[in-house]
């Protein structure tokens, strides 16, 4: 080959490659729970493709194997699991009800916390097959066994994903920043998943005054009107509770109070009573202050 058709031929494979690379991502981001963790094991995968000089089949399935081997040995690294593999009778007797239930974005951020907890492989499998749609025989070459066990770490895995431990839930300030977050990104689903059925929003009299709702009823109403706005709130203390405020030229205006049980939004009170804004805390970052 003379070096012009060399670099053509490497010109189009890295053509090819930055067309996988969103794809890749995505997949790296998910099992390791790290954007940038991600995007360094792709790259890793893109330099094992530049060496490599045998012939590939199917690009997108070798790079998809190479990013997820990838992956699970960063979380080997991260938690060592036991080298005895499931086997394959026990799988095999085990059902497996939930296999058409995608949990994988149903749980949200609190899935994160979940994952952290689960093996290796069974983390790898349970993104694949219920985060990407990855058939079990396509998991089981992943990860160098059977279908059939490849089906059974994942059921392993949904159902931990699906009965976390109390110790797995968010705490009350990770629910309140992340239902701002999914509040300022117009992210009308997060809102849903991270509001009980009977949420409720109320107001004080001096909150109804500076122009809030007095009361809205309902998981879809409250995310309803939640949904791209509070753009301007700040995480803060009230009362030593997590919430947010919305501040203008530096002072709150207007507190969110927050009433969190069992990992979710459960009431939100808007409050603007003088009494009230002057204990207001900000909070450092993403944690509250320490108050010991």
């Amino acid at each position: 080959m003379d070096e012009s058709t060399r670099a053509e031929s490497e010109r189009f494979e890295a053509a090819r490659f930055e067309a996988e690379r969103p794809r890749l991502v995505a997949i790296a981001a998910r099992v390791l729970g790290d954007h940038a963790e991600a995007e360094d094991i792709v790259q890793q995968t893109w330099l094992r493709l530049h060496r490599n000089d045998t012939a590939i089949e199917s690009l997108p399935a070798w790079l998809t194997t190479v990013t997820t081997r990838l992956c699970l040995d960063r979380l080997r690294a991260r938690t060592p699991e036991p080298v005895a593999d499931v086997e394959a009778a026990d799988a095999a007797a085990a059902g497996d009800p939930a296999d058409d239930v995608v949990l994988a974005d149903s749980v949200g951020l609190a899935l994160h916390v979940v994952l952290d907890r689960l093996s290796p492989r069974e983390r790898v499998a349970f993104v694949l097959h219920d985060s990407f749609g990855f058939e079990f025989p396509t998991i089981a070459a992943v990860l160098d066994t059977t279908p059939t066990a490849a089906r059974k770490l994942a059921s392993r895995a949904r159902a931990k994903v699906a009965q976390p431990r109390a110790e797995d839930r968010l705490a009350d300030w990770q629910v309140v920043d992340a239902f701002m977050a999914a509040a300022k990104a117009g992210d009308f689903e997060g809102l849903l998943r991270l509001l009980a059925p009977d949420a409720t929003v109320s107001a004080d009299e001096a909150a109804v005054l500076a122009g809030t709702p007095q009361r809205i009823a309902g998981r879809e109403e409250v995310a309803t009107f939640f949904d791209g706005s509070a753009t301007a709130a700040l995480p803060v203390l009230v009362d030593g509770r997590p919430g947010t405020a919305w501040f203008h030229l530096g002072a709150a205006k207007v507190v969110f109070d927050f009433a969190v049980e069992d990992g979710v939004v459960r009431a939100i009170t808007f409050r603007a009573a003088p009494e009230v804004l002057s204990q207001v805390v900000r909070r450092d970052g993403d944690r509250p202050r320490d108050r010991t």
